[in-house]
């Protein structure tokens, strides 16, 4: 299955090898005639290439008791030509309170996304990474303020508590990270408030960064340059190696630029630089740091289109979404993002670590923002402007002990911990919200706005505060090789805090001693599938209202509670793999109201999500893999809410995906994919008057690795909505997005 060709003539061998794994070989010493050199393609699998091009120089001597040489040190790296559907279960997930853990052995449904496939991928925004996978719906946008909002299994993730940087949390609004400095995105399904704390029941995003290499042989040195559709143009540049004795120091830092036109007319500008340090102070104890910035600048950026005023059940027809006409003069969205952590891992046995660290993030927004009001089905709009700044902080403080030990005859893997985090929230006293003329979809947009000033001139005050304090413990029980049982508490105190443009305190939730426990029975059928029943519950914060147009602009509501049942079943075989599971969620519903067109965001009753989640991958041949994913989901709101029996908004019932890819037999090194999503109709009122229909997307991509100048280089091609598909994007409640034309994008990276 290796497709490894080796070719041998004028003693001159060459080999090409596309591995499932990345792979080092170094300081290879060959005895062989000093004769013709021999030339290795960078994913050589060298070793099986060296011998084949030893024996071969020394047949063409015709003695094999030529008097040996030694050659110079070879390195030959390998690397992987992954499919974005490969579901990745041997991969380690972070899962907080759970340790790290293959998602395999997690009695929850996950995804990895690793670094091989964002750069296969060249994700624009957040949902690009999920395309594979039919349990996310994408609600990003690419250039605008709704940056990284996803669905999934029919629930929004919650912007304040769902994302994170290497498990410590950071708020996502209108922050889209530099992707290309990640190692891997985790997307852990479902109620995570055991393993995290408070969260949406939707599931959590972990942005995993590239760290320094394990040894001085791995070093990382590339540079890449691409360009994205009309003339955005990028430069990235990764870094990594290790200094000192042994190896004692290490270092990773990469640095990204982006700048031009965008699909949508707008332009955009993007500075990244990210550092990751290490140190082996001791045989047993290490410091970790890393650190991120990026600033981002979006002029003439996406408009918000909202359906809060539609009269009727049906929206305009879609529209492209590929010039400005949409775009009043005068839109940007300026953020600025900075993250910070530093911590110690202490080695006190061979089975026992004790870590703890400290994290910082903060972001800081100016957004002059146009926010359509649509009246019709006609595409008739009220142009609002939006004129706001935020700015959200995080502090996290935690440690963790984990270990295994043996009682009788019971394997204990234990994780106990206990953490502290404080959230801050500033919102402008000073903004403005209001009406600045009509149009018509059909027509170029020209109705100005003069911004208000900077952000300091917006009066930005502190809006609302989270604290939370938690302690927690996990024992995960092997009673057999093949069964075992886990069981988790996480105990906290949690106080959230609302204020006015006075300071003055306005709201105030305490809970003490919040419990949320988690529960999950195991079975191994064989060491490489896994069968599981979990249940968990979760405590999400009350949202921070942010967006001022809705009545309760700034409040800050109570906390949701939910609960997950989830049975399902993992196998990773050598040739294919698949997942299945059955979930089943309740929480309190949220939801925004609308009254004479006037909108809040309100709580009543209960909404359930209960479904079925499929996925699949094999290798068929040396040349093929075939991919699939399926969801099939049931929502409806309950218990005394005012929309009993509706579907819940946001969620579809149906979403399918299927992805190809070959393996080029005449050209080795080069891969082609293609990748098609179906989403069906998903609601956009509580009402259950009015949704987004469904939608088919194509995808296509390329990547070709050579050898350019002695320099391992891939190329990658894509294109996204190949066939230029008109839709509209469910959002948020009330909120749609027209969707993304197509995309083209061309990149190139050499390491060296």
């Amino acid at each position: 299955d290796s497709g490894c060709h080796a070719r041998v003539f004028d003693g001159v061998c060459n080999n090409n090898f596309h591995s499932h794994l990345k792979m080092t070989y170094r300081r290879i010493a060959l005895r062989s005639p000093a004769t013709p050199s021999c030339t290795f393609a960078p994913t050589a699998l060298g070793l099986a290439c060296l011998l084949a091009c030893a024996a071969a120089q020394a047949q063409g001597t015709g003695d094999a008791t030529a008097t040996p040489a030694q050659l110079a040190d070879v390195t030959v790296r390998a690397t992987a030509l992954e499919d974005a559907a490969d579901l990745q279960l041997r991969r380690p997930v972070s899962a907080g309170a759970l340790g790290e853990r293959s998602a395999l052995e997690t009695p929850y449904s996950s995804r990895v996304v690793t670094a091989e496939a964002i750069e296969q991928t060249a994700p624009n925004k957040l949902g690009d990474l999920f395309f594979t996978d039919a349990s996310v719906s994408d609600d990003s946008a690419s250039v605008g303020a709704w940056a990284s909002y996803l669905t999934v299994r029919g629930l929004d993730l919650d912007w304040q508590n769902a994302y994170r940087i290497d498990g410590r949390p950071f708020i996502s609004y209108v922050t889209t990270l530099p992707y290309e400095h990640m190692e891997q995105v985790e997307l852990l399904k479902g109620a995570t408030g055991f393993m995290y704390g408070f969260g949406s029941p939707g599931g959590l995003v972990n942005y995993v960064t590239k760290k320094p290499p394990a040894s001085a042989a791995a070093a990382e040195r590339s540079v890449g340059l691409g360009i994205n559709s009309k003339s955005l143009w990028r430069a990235h540049a990764d870094l990594g190696g290790r200094a000192g004795e042994e190896g004692r120091w290490g270092y990773r830092l990469n640095a990204t630029h982006e700048q031009g036109n965008t699909f949508n007319g707008g332009h955009l500008r993007r500075n990244a630089v990210s550092l990751a340090l290490d140190a082996r102070l001791t045989r047993d104890l290490s410091w970790e740091f890393q650190s991120l910035y990026q600033d981002r600048l979006s002029r003439d950026a996406e408009p918000t289109i909202t359906t809060a005023s539609l009269v009727g059940t049906r929206l305009p027809s879609p529209i492209a979404n590929d010039n400005g006409r949409l775009v009043g003069p005068g839109n940007f969205a300026d953020n600025t993002f900075k993250y910070v952590s530093t911590g110690l891992k202490y080695q006190i046995a061979p089975d026992w670590q004790l870590r703890s660290s400290y994290s910082h993030s903060g972001t800081r927004t100016r957004r002059n923002e146009t926010v359509l009001d649509l009246l019709d089905a006609a595409g008739n709009y009220r142009n609002d402007r939006s004129d706001y700044g935020e700015s959200y902080q995080f502090r996290h403080l935690d440690a963790v002990l984990q270990g295994r030990l043996v009682t009788g005859a019971l394997q204990h893997q234990i994780v106990a911990g206990a953490v502290w985090q404080e959230q801050a929230n500033d919102y402008s006293a000073n903004g403005f919200y209001g009406t600045v003329g009509t149009g018509n979809l059909g027509s170029q947009n020209t109705l100005g706005y003069i911004s208000q000033g900077d952000l300091a001139s917006l009066g930005l005050y502190r809006a609302a505060e989270v604290t939370q304090k938690a302690v927690f413990v996990s024992d995960t029980i092997a009673l057999s090789p093949q069964w075992s049982v886990l069981a988790g508490l996480r105990y906290t105190h949690y106080t959230q805090r609302g204020f006015g443009t006075d300071g003055a305190e306005t709201s105030r939730y305490s809970q003490l001693g919040v419990i949320t426990p988690s529960l999950a029975l195991m079975h191994h059928l064989t060491p490489q599938t896994m069968a599981y029943a979990s249940f968990v519950e979760a405590l999400q914060p009350g949202t921070s209202v942010s967006n001022p147009a809705y009545t309760n602009y700034g409040a800050l509501l109570d906390p949701l509670k939910s609960r997950q049942y989830e049975v399902g079943i993992k196998t990773e075989q050598a040739s294919w793999g698949g997942t299945a599971a059955l979930f089943r969620i309740e929480k309190k519903a949220e939801y925004v109201a609308v009254n004479g067109g006037a909108s809040t965001v309100v709580q009543d009753g209960q909404s359930t999500f209960q479904g079925l989640e499929l996925g699949a991958t094999a290798r068929l041949g040396a040349q093929w893999r075939l991919g699939g994913s399926l969801m099939l989901l049931d929502s409806e709101y309950g218990r005394g809410n005012a929309h009993t029996g509706n579907r819940v908004v946001g969620a579809p019932k149906t979403v399918a995906t299927a992805q190809l890819a070959y393996r080029v037999a005449q050209l080795p090194g080069l891969q082609l994919t293609a990748g098609i999503k179906h989403t069906g109709n998903t609601p956009l009122r509580a009402s259950g008057a009015l949704s987004t229909p469904a939608f088919t997307l194509l995808n296509l991509g390329a990547t070709y690795d050579t050898l350019m100048g002695g320099y391992a280089t891939t190329w990658r091609a894509s294109i996204n909505n190949a066939a230029d598909k008109e839709y509209w994007l469910y959002q948020y409640a009330n909120y749609v997005k027209a969707g993304d034309p197509r995309t083209f994008n061309l990149s190139a990276t050499v390491r060296f």
